[in-house]
């Protein structure tokens, strides 16, 4: 396994001390396996990428968007078809998504991830 790029480390860990009011918001439902009973970390480094939240085990990515990305659009397309290559679903909000339509958000990723569950994590009928 190669070693991470220091500089990207710093800085993800960084970010993960310096969180945007939208990625607390969402940070506060997944934390702690609080979501689903699923396990979501912040500000991971994925190649020399860092993404908002990430469940390694469903291979499944949370973006959050702010303003910036309007103008990064080419950016952020070529980041995901990395993270697409990888094995990685990506999804994004809006952090106006997310601070104002908090439950819409939730059940969105509630979705994606019964959808990459296995059968073992999925609730069974009765």
């Amino acid at each position: 396994m190669r070693n991470p790029n220091k500089q990207l480390v710093q800085y993800a860990t960084e970010l993960r001390r310096n969180m945007t009011d939208a990625e607390y918001a969402l940070w506060y439902h997944l934390r702690n396996k609080n979501f689903c009973g699923i396990r979501f970390n912040r500000q991971v480094l994925i190649g020399n990428y860092i993404v908002d939240f990430c469940c390694r085990k469903l291979k499944l990515i949370i973006e959050l968007d702010g303003i910036q990305h309007i103008e990064q659009a080419r950016y952020d397309l070529e980041r995901t078809k990395y993270l697409n290559s990888q094995g990685y679903k990506v999804i994004r909000f809006w952090n106006d998504e997310v601070l104002t339509k908090i439950d819409n958000v939730l059940e969105e990723i509630y979705i994606e991830i019964e959808q990459l569950s296995p059968l073992s994590l999925r609730q069974l009928p009765p």
